[in-house]
């Protein structure tokens, strides 16, 4: 016996159930087929602008900052323009992401460009979310090459570019995008929620920024 099957075992114990319960099995196969939609908040359900700028809300509620460009390509200029205003080095990490390779990051001449997971030594990195959550001003992010996880937990300053046009209401519509887009039963390793940088105020109710990641959150919103 594996030990996942010795922990399945005692759980299965402790509630008094066992692998052969058929009705359990016939309700977590029917969940899992149908994915029933919970109950999804009036909140986040608007047009696409006002959507935008409540996502944009939510996250300075939550101690992240924003920046709002037109265009892509006004990406790296508003990196940089993070960088000076922190005073911290011209240098960033990001992962292999196509849709931040194709910026134009030479117009930005002192600024270096890593690419690949952190090692834990990095200030700054940069990644770009694949959706955003109106209702709680999160950002989505999924693993993989083009955005390793290591980036959303290492460096001290997380910058997460966000297309304003990949922005829903819910996290219900969110989970059904990505569902689309991997297919059944193949989602990334780790789908990412970030709301806000890492906090805590476990000890004497004091809240502390980065505790258990990064300690600056900047939303690069584009559109």
């Amino acid at each position: 016996m594996s030990s996942r099957d010795a922990i399945l075992a005692r759980v299965r114990r402790s509630i008094g159930s066992s692998g052969a319960d058929l009705t359990r099995r016939a309700t977590v196969i029917d969940r899992l087929t149908r994915r029933p939609k919970s109950v999804i908040p009036a909140r986040g359900q608007l047009p696409p602008d006002e959507r935008t700028a409540l996502f944009c809300a939510k996250a300075e509620a939550v101690f992240a900052s924003v920046k709002r460009v037109q265009s892509a390509t006004e990406v790296p200029e508003a990196v940089v323009s993070y960088l000076r205003s922190n005073n911290l080095p011209q240098a960033v990490r990001m992962g292999a992401d196509g849709r931040l390779s194709a910026l134009p990051w030479n117009t930005q001449r002192q600024l270096i460009v890593a690419v690949g997971p952190s090692a834990g030594d990095d200030l700054v990195c940069v990644s770009y979310a694949d959706a955003g959550v109106a209702e709680t001003g999160t950002a989505i992010l999924t693993s993989g090459p083009h955005n390793p996880t290591t980036l959303n937990f290492l460096p001290d300053h997380h910058l997460i570019v966000v297309h304003a046009g990949t922005i829903a209401g819910d996290y219900e519509t969110v989970w059904a995008q990505l569902r689309d887009r991997f297919g059944v039963g193949v989602l990334p390793r780790t789908v990412n929620m970030i709301t806000g940088p890492s906090r805590s105020a476990d000890i004497e109710q004091t809240l502390l920024l980065g505790a258990h990641g990064p300690r600056s959150l900047h939303l690069i919103v584009v559109g």
